[in-house]
């Protein structure tokens, strides 16, 4: 590996702010220096302020440096996520003119999580692409609408822009950023260590939408959600399932939809899509196999439940969240009011 120069990676907080979102990639960086041998990234933790920051579950965090005082050669800012509160303090401190004022000199500026409404804050996601945690894409498409905000996306590359969705998607809008410095030989050995997916299968919102309909279920009707989800292929016709389940026809479609709010063979089309979802992101395989492995008929029933719930189709989704050759550059993993609700 080249001699590569030591980045300066700031990763911004502030009081509210989620852990996790400072925390994940903050080891992301510091497993590459530890496999690297030397030291890849500097980590400063920076807030409007200097002092501890007290996250939104209690953990203060060292003491931050106030983004007045940082250097000139900053490489990467990443702004984290936090509590409503925190977030709407962030967007009227002084962050937004900060990050404004630091785009011509950075190299990579980015958010994790709901990070996204202090970069928007900025006017930084202007005629942008860009994702955030699930729960909150819509609220951020409304007060933003022009930004173009990719509701499924893992992460969101936009250069010189970059946005992740929820939470722990900023270990691998991380990861990428590594891959991307040193190569995708290091970003494998964190990404092992961590015990993380080199490249996650599949959007955020199989895991939000999956997450919400097994959430709201009986424990009977659950087992039976699961196993769809783990294994949508086959004879999942409304007869199968009731008599998985154990009920008639009408009694099962009834409960099904009262506790899920979908009928069964819209659950079972988005958890077809889901799988035809991550088989496009990392295989190279031919529509008609994703189709087989996903458990369509055929590649016409794929392309239309495409079309239903993902209002694009296979080929669309695959040209834009499918694995690249070139490791160059980070690839999307499918990214006013600060007022935010979760």
């Amino acid at each position: 590996m080249p001699d590569l120069p030591t980045r300066k990676i700031a990763l911004v907080g502030y009081p509210g702010v989620q852990s996790l979102d400072l925390i994940g990639p903050w080891e992301v960086f510091a497993m590459a220096n530890r496999f690297s041998g030397r030291a890849r990234y500097e980590l400063i933790l920076v807030s409007a302020s200097s002092g501890p920051i007290e996250t939104n579950s209690g953990l203060a965090l060292g003491e931050a440096r106030s983004c007045a005082d940082l250097p000139d050669d900053l490489d990467t800012i990443l702004v984290a996520g936090g509590s409503p509160a925190g977030l709407e303090t962030a967007c009227e401190s002084s962050l937004p003119a900060w990050l404004r004022s630091r785009l011509p000199l950075t190299r990579r500026m980015g958010s994790v999580c709901s990070g996204a409404f202090v970069l928007a804050a900025a006017g930084l996601l202007e005629g942008r692409r860009a994702t955030t945690h699930w729960e909150v894409c819509e609220q951020l498409r409304t007060a933003y609408p022009t930004t173009t905000v990719e509701a499924d996306a893992i992460f969101v590359a936009d250069p010189p822009i970059y946005t992740s969705a929820g939470v722990t998607a900023g270990i691998d809008l991380c990861l990428s950023f590594v891959e991307a410095d040193c190569g995708p030989e290091l970003a494998l050995a964190v990404a092992r260590n961590l015990v993380l997916f080199m490249r996650r299968p599949g959007g955020q919102t199989q895991y939000s939408a999956g997450l919400k309909v097994q959430s709201a279920a009986t424990p009977r009707m659950r087992t039976l959600i699961t196993e769809v989800a783990a294994d949508p292929v086959g004879d999942l016709s409304l007869t199968a399932l009731a008599e998985r389940a154990g009920m008639t026809e009408r009694t099962f479609s009834r409960l099904f939809v009262k506790d899920t709010g979908l009928t069964p063979a819209a659950y079972v089309e988005t958890a077809r899509v889901d799988r035809a979802k991550a088989l496009l992101e990392t295989s190279d395989w031919p529509l008609a196999r994703i189709a087989d492995r996903a458990g369509f008929g055929g590649v016409h029933a794929l392309h239309r439940a495409f079309l239903r719930r993902v209002k694009a189709t296979p080929g669309d989704y695959r040209e834009r969240f499918g694995r690249r050759q070139d490791s160059g550059a980070p690839q999307a993993a499918i990214t006013p009011s600060a007022r935010v609700s979760t």
